[in-house]
C-alpha cells in the first residue's frame, strides 16, 4: 500500500473519479469528510459503489468509519461489510482494545453477510487522541485483521489545543513528531505497515514529495492522500527505484554465496544480518508495490 486515497463517501462524482486515480487503495470516508445529517446518505452511497466494483483492478477499497466513541460505527458496518470492503479504517483508536473491538464487530456482520471471518482487515488511526499516542506498545498481536497504522495530526491539535501543527519552517512541531515516531515503531513491533499521514496542501506537489522522501526514508511504506493529484507524487516516492533495487539483489546474493554468514563483504564495505533483512523487505516491497 503506497497511495490512500480519501474520498467521501458521499459523492457518486468523486468516487468514480477516485477509480483512475492510480491509487493503491481508495478510502470510501464515512466520518470527518461527512457532515452529521448526510451520514447515513453516504452510507447508502457508499454500499451501492462497493458493490458494483469489480476487484480485477488491482484497486484495494477500505471504508472510514466512524470513531467507537461516537455511537455511529454500528450503522456504517451495517451499511457496509454485506458488500465485502477489503478493509476497514478505524479514526481515534485509543489502544489495541479498539482493534479487538472492531474486530469482534467485523466478524458478527461478516458472518450475517455470509462472509469469510477474518476477510476484512483494518487499519487504524493510533494518534489522534493523547492516550492514543501513548498506547502504541498495545498492538502486536492485538489481532490478526490490522494490516497497518497511520497517524494523524489534526485531531490531536485539537485535542491538545495546540495552534498549529508545524512550525514556521513547515515542520511538524515536536509532539508531532513524537506521534509520527511512535507509529513507526508501533508498526515495527506489530509487523505491519507503517503509513504516514495526510499532506493537506494539495497544490504544493514539491514539499509533499520532500515529505514523501523523508518518510520512505525513516521506514514509511506509503502516505495518506486527500487529492488524485498527489497519488503519483506518493506512488513514485514509494515505490523502490532500480538503483536500490540492484543493490538490495546483490546484498541478498553475496549473503547466499557465502553460505549465509553473519557478515558479507561487498566492494570494500561490510554488510551485517540487519543489512540483509532491510534489503529482503524492499526487494518485496519492489515486486509487489501496491501489496
Amino acid at each position: 500500500m503506497r497511495s490512500l486515497l480519501f474520498v467521501p463517501g458521499d459523492s457518486d462524482r468523486k468516487l468514480e473519479k477516485g477509480l483512475v486515480s492510480g491509487a493503491d487503495v481508495l478510502i470510501v470516508d464515512l466520518e470527518d469528510s461527512i457532515a452529521p445529517q448526510d451520514k447515513q446518505r453516504a452510507r447508502d452511497t457508499a454500499a451501492t459503489f462497493l458493490n458494483g466494483r469489480s476487484r480485477e483492478s488491482g484497486m484495494r477499497f477500505y471504508v472510514r468509519v466512524n470513531d467507537l466513541a461516537s455511537g455511529l460505527t454500528d450503522d456504517d458496518l451495517k451499511a457496509i461489510v454485506a458488500p465485502g470492503p477489503d478493509g476497514i479504517i478505524l479514526p481515534k483508536c485509543n489502544s489495541g482494545a479498539d482493534l479487538q473491538h472492531l474486530s469482534a464487530k467485523l466478524r458478527l456482520h461478516e458472518a450475517e453477510a455470509g462472509l469469510p471471518d477474518g476477510g476484512i482487515a483494518i487499519l487504524s488511526i493510533i494518534t489522534e487522541t493523547s492516550l492514543g499516542v501513548l498506547s502504541g506498545s498495545t498492538y502486536a498481536g492485538a489481532s490478526p485483521r490490522l494490516a497497518g497504522l497511520t497517524w494523524g495530526a489534526e485531531d490531536l491539535s485539537a485535542a491538545l489545543g495546540a495552534r498549529s501543527t508545524r512550525d514556521d519552517a513547515g515542520n511538524y512541531t515536536d509532539v508531532f513528531r513524537f506521534a509520527r515516531t511512535v507509529t513507526l515503531l508501533a508498526s515495527s513491533a506489530a509487523e505491519v505497515a507503517a503509513i504516514d499521514t495526510v499532506f493537506v496542501n494539495f497544490r504544493d506537489a514539491d514539499a509533499l514529495k520532500r515529505e514523501c522522501l523523508e518518510a520512505e526514508r525513516d521506514g514509511f511504506t506509503g502516505k495518506l492522500a486527500i487529492h488524485p493529484a498527489q497519488v503519483p507524487i506518493i506512488n513514485e516516492a514509494f515505490t523502490p527505484s532500480e538503483r536500490s533495487v540492484e543493490q538490495a539483489r546483490g546484498i541478498v546474493a553475496a549473503f547466499e554465496a557465502a553460505g549465509n554468514p553473519g557478515v558479507v563483504s561487498i566492494d570494500g564495505q561490510m554488510y551485517d544480518v540487519p543489512h540483509l533483512k532491510r534489503a529482503l523487505r524492499l526487494l518485496a516491497r519492489a515486486e509487489q508495490p501496491n501489496a
